[in-house]
């Protein structure tokens, strides 16, 4: 991890007259053109502000979705209106995120100006990482700032492709490595981490190195029933990887070894089929009929959760520990965000749908640090170097 402090930050570059190509990430959900969320732009305010107090050009870039060429629904359009209105200054629009007619409005910018390009997964070179897409796209600005922490994970022309001289970390990006670095490399104790979701194999490293570092662990949502498959109880009709019933296992024991506890669900909101008016009722572990499936923890496991929760210091939570999105097998999820938001303890939320878990229940604002990237975020919790940091510059190469 201590790569990740070697970088440029925003402190250490003179931006004064010069042209900032700043990679942000604005993949917000969208209804007809519409902005459903707008978090993500609120949330690079910041090192837009930094870029504009220091005399800077501002050109940002950024993907929505995963479109098939140009697809208006998925257009930067309405970011940049939004935009507009949160600095109180015009954001430009480029119809293209290069080609001639982006290089003249950008030739025509002037100090304070900002200009939100066009959507750059409308090519395909973006997510080939394409040498020449990614050469056009560096040729809009002198110097580069990558912002956006929910890609640097990927591989793509606008996160590694582009090279510049001068790359530099954005606040946010500083923020979020501060915050997931700290869980690693200091974590205060106990330190606590909660880990849902379905599968035990999109999460496999993280767990190993979580067990390395946490002091208890807590396993729900559906991969908790691959765990108590491997130990023997009866799960009915639920989720289980039954491939992966060894590695469940092993990773018990490797627990046990390290001397790190392991938390499972003692009961269940068990449901005939995955509908959100499905019958539904409460059982026992080890009790859950074979024409029934576990949607949820129960009222004791969600005490139990709890107490682990309340001892902690520091708390890690990535996944939903039930099908959140059904109100009725949204109760275990919820009242773990409102524990968690009762703490005095450090907690982060490691991106994906615990956000929207944590917004659900209304809590967001009692949380320490919510990611903005979940995959980026998993992996820089299971100590791989992020592509899209790691092409940054090292304060060690630069000479102001």
């Amino acid at each position: 991890m201590q790569y990740l402090t070697q970088k440029l930050r925003l402190s250490d570059v003179d931006f004064a007259d010069r042209s900032v190509l700043v990679r942000v990430d604005f993949n917000i959900p969208l209804n007809n053109g519409v902005i459903v969320d707008d978090t993500r732009i609120r949330l690079a305010l910041p090192t837009i502000h930094h870029l504009l107090v220091s005399g800077a050009k501002v050109i940002l870039v950024t993907h929505v979705g995963r479109p098939s060429g140009f697809d208006v629904a998925l257009s930067t359009l309405p970011m940049a209106e939004h935009l507009s209105k949160l600095l109180g200054l015009r954001v430009k629009h480029a119809v293209d995120c290069i080609g001639s007619e982006v290089e003249a409005i950008v030739s025509e910018m002037v100090t304070g100006d900002v200009l939100l390009i066009e959507n750059v997964r409308f090519y395909q070179e973006e997510t080939d990482n394409d040498p020449e897409f990614a050469r056009q796209l560096a040729g809009l600005a002198d110097i580069y700032v990558n912002d956006a922490f929910g890609a640097v994970h990927r591989a793509h022309a606008s996160t590694t492709g582009i090279h510049y001289p001068v790359a530099v970390t954005g606040q946010l990006m500083e923020r979020e490595i501060n915050y997931l670095g700290s869980l690693l490399a200091a974590p205060k104790r106990p330190f606590v981490a909660i880990i849902g979701g379905a599968k035990i194999s999109d999460k496999i490293g993280v767990i190993e190195n979580l067990i390395n570092t946490v002091d208890e662990l807590v396993i729900g949502g559906g991969m908790g029933y691959t765990f108590l498959k491997a130990m023997g109880n009866q799960i009915g009709g639920s989720i289980v990887e039954l491939d992966k019933l060894d590695l469940a296992t092993d990773l018990m024991t490797k627990a046990e070894a390290k001397g790190v506890t392991i938390h499972l669900p003692v009961d269940h909101v068990i449901g005939q089929e995955f509908d959100p008016d499905t019958p539904a009722k409460i059982v026992p572990r080890n009790q859950i009929p074979i024409d029934w499936e576990g949607f949820d923890i129960g009222p004791e496991t969600v005490e139990v959760f709890g107490q682990v929760i309340d001892r902690a210091e520091t708390i890690f939570w990535n996944g939903p520990v039930g099908v959140y999105e059904f109100d009725q097998f949204a109760v275990g999820t919820l009242s773990l965000a409102k524990r968690i938001a009762e703490t005095d303890a450090i907690s982060i939320i490691g991106g994906g749908d615990c956000v929207a878990a944590v917004q659900k229940a209304g809590v967001s604002d009692q949380i320490s640090h919510i990611s903005t990237g979940g995959g980026a975020s998993l992996e820089l919790i299971e100590g791989k170097e992020l592509p899209g940091i790691a092409t940054l510059t090292d304060k060690a190469d630069y000479s102001s």
